[in-house]
């Protein structure tokens, strides 16, 4: 025999109708750009400002739904959030954009691979670091050498490749 709970009437969640307004806020930038293009849809109808007035109705239809739903309070409860993990990642992404032309690409983005690992808890820097210049350094490669496509080399890269 179980006993009937009174159900508590959640408040309405705040974080969910501020992402709710943010997907709305997009959705119109969208819309307004894409009335600014012009409308080449000939006979089909379909044009370049086409398939951003679809995406931009779906926003707004995933703002509105999420509006309803922060409303009626029916979001699971969230965990707090931890801040240092954050913290590692935006100081990789700082790092890597700091280094990027003066390492190279494989260094600063295996020094954004190492700190994120570390966010996500591998602690040991002195197995993700090498790991991650060398994952990128093998991501350099194949843009750089195989596809001809530009990113920037560092001492690494000018070591391995000479005239590159």
């Amino acid at each position: 025999m179980s006993e009937l709970q009174p159900q508590t009437k959640r408040r309405p969640d705040v974080a969910a109708l501020v992402i709710a307004l943010g997907l709305v806020v997009i959705a119109g930038v969208m819309l307004w750009d894409s009335a600014r293009l012009a409308d080449l849809g000939g006979y089909s109808g379909v044009g370049p400002a086409s398939v951003p007035r679809v995406v931009a109705g779906c926003l707004i239809g995933l703002g509105v739904w999420t509006a309803i739903e922060a409303l009626r309070g029916d979001f699971p409860e969230r965990p707090p959030q931890r801040v240092a993990p954050v913290l590692w990642i935006v100081a990789g992404l700082a790092a890597q954009l700091l280094l990027l032309h003066v390492a190279g690409f494989s260094i600063a983005t295996g020094v954004l691979f190492a700190c994120t690992a570390r966010a996500f808890g591998k602690r040991n820097l002195a197995l993700t670091l090498p790991v991650g210049i060398a994952l990128s350094f093998l991501v350099w490669v194949i843009f750089s050498q195989l596809l001809m496509l530009h990113l920037p080399p560092g001492p690494l890269e000018h070591l391995v490749f000479p005239g590159g």
